[in-house]
């Protein structure tokens, strides 16, 4: 029968899955955290170290990383359980390139970096089946975060939606990013995801704890689909659409968006050290303040 271990990361709120199948010691990761210090520009991988120990502890020999998008939140710890499982298959979906051909010019990135997703492993297509022994692995498209989020539907009863859905009370992703579009993710949870029966479990990538509540981490479909605060199954589209970009106006940048996305595109791995210095460098874009030029300011009244 098919276990989940969920792992929560404080920092960054970010939940991580363990999927397995304790009779067979096949396990997949959902959403692995490298954690990162962006006032110390440090990385380390106590987030990641722990779910290697659990997956010591049982036995588990992981077999697939399961990436549900490039995340704007946090660092992938895929190549740290790929160097403990070299065999490890780290797959996303095919959309990924989208986003690697956009963020490639918004990060100016050398005009080398691969924007055909050959970083990852495996690209996944929508409605693909595949099995990992006697899981069940069935993609689904749910874009809206961003053009590449993908969901996964394990043994048609886990689905794990990234930031898609949140928990009920928390609501659905921003959709605010380069290529997000509130509009496409109302497709994707309305008309994809709400068709599947209740009684499937969701498993979010975040459980952002609202007004302090203790941290979840699954509910059933059928309280999404009744109660989510954000996209209910009763909800328009337009009254969706208007909620969503009036609520993601409100909201600040992610403060690892810039370091997370240029990491996460190129399936978590950090950049090569300088030839110089030996050290690794990422690159942040400025907003830059313009002045207005003199004679052209005016002030009102005068």
């Amino acid at each position: 029968m098919t276990q989940i271990q969920h792992f929560y990361d404080e920092r960054t709120n970010t939940l991580t899955y363990v999927v397995y199948r304790p009779e067979t010691k096949d396990a997949i990761v959902v959403d692995p955290v490298l954690d990162y210090d962006p006032a110390a520009s440090k990385t380390w991988t106590e987030s990641v170290d722990a779910v290697l120990r659990f997956l010591k502890e049982h036995g588990l020999q992981l077999k697939m990383i399961l990436e549900t998008h490039a995340h704007a939140d946090h660092l992938s710890g895929a190549p740290r359980l790929k160097k403990a499982y070299p065999e490890a298959v780290v797959g996303i979906g095919r959309r990924i390139t989208e986003v690697q051909r956009l963020f490639r010019q918004i990060f100016d990135l050398p005009a080398d970096f691969a924007t055909d997703g050959s970083q990852f492993d495996r690209l996944f297509e929508d409605g693909e089946t595949f099995h990992v022994d006697g899981m069940e692995i069935r993609v689904m498209y749910t874009p809206g975060h961003t053009p590449a989020c993908a969901s996964y539907l394990i043994d048609g009863q886990y689905l794990f939606t990234g930031d898609t859905l949140f928990q009920p009370d928390q609501g659905t992703g921003r959709c605010d990013f380069p290529g997000g579009s509130a509009d496409d993710l109302y497709t994707s949870v309305h008309e994809r995801l709400y068709q599947l029966p209740d009684e499937i479990i969701v498993y979010p990538g975040h459980d952002y704890q609202p007004e302090g509540r203790e941290v979840q981490y699954q509910a059933p479909l059928s309280a999404h689909k009744q109660g989510n605060v954000m996209l209910n199954q009763a909800d328009t589209r337009e009254a969706f659409v208007k909620r969503r970009q009036t609520r993601d106006a409100t909201l600040s940048a992610p403060k690892l968006l810039f370091q997370s996305v240029q990491v996460n595109i190129d399936a978590g791995r950090l950049p090569e050290p300088s030839a110089t210095s030996g050290k690794r460098y990422l690159k942040i874009p400025i907003n830059a303040f313009r002045p207005e030029p003199q004679g052209e300011m005016t002030i009102e009244g005068v």
